[in-house]
């Protein structure tokens, strides 16, 4: 099998990782002259650093022969898609070379388990060792680690990587059981405690500028730092799991490993899938939001309990006609309307339509004048959701019906009309003029397929 057909395979099988996200690290760059690439310049997978720049990544797998049987993994042992196999040398010619073609701007690597989860993390961690070391590459690098492997090989992993991430998969070990039976979630969790622990004395060892003083063979300044942060995945609507646990797990990640990102991947149907996994994928706009409700939780001060409240419409689930904030505005109107001109941050940014940027410019404008309508208009936030919550000098929420029953309606799609299949419906009537004694089960055909349908 030539390179080509290695990568087509190879790359088509990277697509299903969501956690591709450049960490935006600018410890590495070029601009001196010396070296290959940067991890801080402008920028086939696309990726957006924190900053908001849009960065090309090589997202490939090392290869996808996994030993691992997980039932919703297209790569998992039972399934007959295609195998490959890159060798380490393989994976750093082609990030060379794209790189060099300015297609790229770093890589995302991962890879099916192969004889065993410390060989197979060996093999990535060559791949990043030679890329560094022996072509001294500094562009961005993203190591897909393995929990199972040992935390040794997991620390050198974050030695030559900027990002490294441990795939959690689903929120319960009640989930990993029935659909990925070689995972364990404590497991998991303490290989990324290792990381967190890690990344923390490497950010002192910055601070204490140790790294300053290694140098290379080449006589440039080489800091001697671990990657600056650690992310993971997690699959929406393969399980049972309710949005409530999903973000649970995605809190106590964030509060007790530090990670950066938190990806939430829905669900999506493979070929020859597995007979427990679900028929149909969830619906895309659940994905999004978990991802409004994490930012609330990071960002905003919320609570899960506040955004899945038990006892919603949803109870246990986000509402997916509106997003998480407005849906707790809606349910506590009682903390309503807020004055701009006098809350303070914490209100403010429990505000539907605002955002922390426009929280804070507020803020700013309050201490030399008083907020108007005008001012809101200027910082082009949303009027039509903030001004049913909000006081300002010259606006009241009482003309805007903050207590109207169908205030929930105003910013909710309208209701859809769903279609009936009428062909299979005359086409089954149809067929029973013909065969009466089966008028029954034509009968009983109908119904089915009409409830399907609605």
């Amino acid at each position: 099998m030539d390179q080509d057909q290695k990568l087509s395979i190879l790359a088509d099988a990277a697509k299903y990782d969501a956690s591709c996200a450049s960490s935006g690290a600018k410890r590495r760059d070029s601009r001196s002259g010396a070296g290959v690439g940067s991890a801080g310049g402008a920028g086939i997978c696309h990726s957006y650093t924190p900053d908001g720049r849009c960065v090309s990544l090589l997202k490939v797998l090392l290869t996808n022969v996994c030993l691992y049987d997980c039932h919703y993994c297209i790569n998992r042992r039972s399934s007959e898609v295609q195998r490959a196999r890159f060798t380490p040398e393989e994976v750093v010619d082609l990030t060379l070379s794209f790189y060099k073609r300015n297609y790229i701007e770093g890589l995302f690597l991962s890879s099916g388990i192969v004889r065993s989860a410390d060989y197979t993390m060996e093999m990535v961690i060559e791949v990043a060792r030679q890329l560094r070391d022996v072509h001294d590459f500094r562009g961005y690098i993203h190591l897909k680690t393995i929990p199972e492997a040992s935390q040794e090989l997991i620390e050198l992993a974050g030695k030559y990587a900027d990002r490294i991430s441990i795939n959690i998969e689903l929120p319960s070990q009640e989930g990993l059981d029935r659909f990925a039976p070689e995972k364990n979630l404590e497991r998991t969790q303490d290989a990324m405690g290792g990381i967190r622990q890690r990344i923390v004395e490497g950010r002192s060892e910055r601070k204490a500028g140790r790294a300053a003083s290694t140098r290379t063979a080449r006589g440039r300044q080489a800091p001697a730092v671990y990657a600056n942060g650690q992310s993971t995945q997690m699959i929406v609507g393969a399980d049972r799991s309710d949005d409530a646990a999903i973000l649970q797990r995605a809190d106590h990640l964030y509060r007790g490993y530090e990670l950066r990102r938190v990806y939430y991947s829905a669900f999506s149907p493979i070929p020859s899938s597995s007979t427990i996994l679900p028929s149909k994928a969830p619906p895309l706009v659940r994905e999004h939001r978990l991802y409004q409700a994490d930012w609330l939780l990071r960002f905003y001060g919320f609570d899960v309990g506040e955004l899945t409240a038990a006892d919603s419409l949803d109870g246990g689930h986000l509402d997916l006609d509106i997003d998480p904030k407005l849906a707790w505005a809606l349910r506590h109107r009682q903390l309503f309307p807020i004055d701009l001109n006098r809350a303070d941050r914490e209100s403010l940014l429990r505000v539907p339509g605002l955002g922390v940027r426009s929280v804070q410019r507020i803020l700013q404008l309050r201490r030399w004048q008083a907020v108007r309508y005008e001012d809101l208009r200027k910082l082009r936030v949303s009027l039509e959701k903030v001004l049913p919550f909000v006081i300002v000098a010259d606006h009241h929420p009482a003309r805007q019906g903050l207590d109207d029953e169908n205030l929930r309606a105003r910013f909710a799609p309208p209701p859809e009309q769903l279609e009936f299949d009428f062909g299979r419906h005359n086409a089954a009537a149809g067929a029973a003029l013909h065969h009466a004694p089966q008028a029954t089960e034509l009968k009983q055909a109908r119904v089915s397929a009409h409830s399907g349908e609605l």
